[in-house]
């Protein structure tokens, strides 16, 4: 589905997370949240009156990717 929130592409410089046999350090969790948040606002630095911004959305970023590694299921039924 062209324009879908869910598609298969993903930036290349973000990589898996997610692994059965190692949880990822809060390092890993937050390099991936800044990458993402470089590529969706276009800025790999941004200007000192965007740094608040900036920052808290990594921050939000990287909570809710814990979040979200901390409580995904591995083995789901009827995958």
């Amino acid at each position: 589905m062209k324009g879908s929130v869910y598609n298969n592409q993903m930036c290349r410089s973000i990589k898996k997370l997610r692994d059965p046999d190692h949880f990822p350090v809060e390092e890993d969790i937050r390099a991936a949240a800044l990458q993402y948040i470089r590529k969706v606002s276009g800025y790999r630095q941004p200007s000192r009156i965007n740094q608040l911004a900036f920052e808290q959305a990594v921050t939000e970023v990287a909570v809710s990717t814990r979040t979200l590694l901390e409580n995904i299921q591995l083995n789901a039924v009827g995958k």
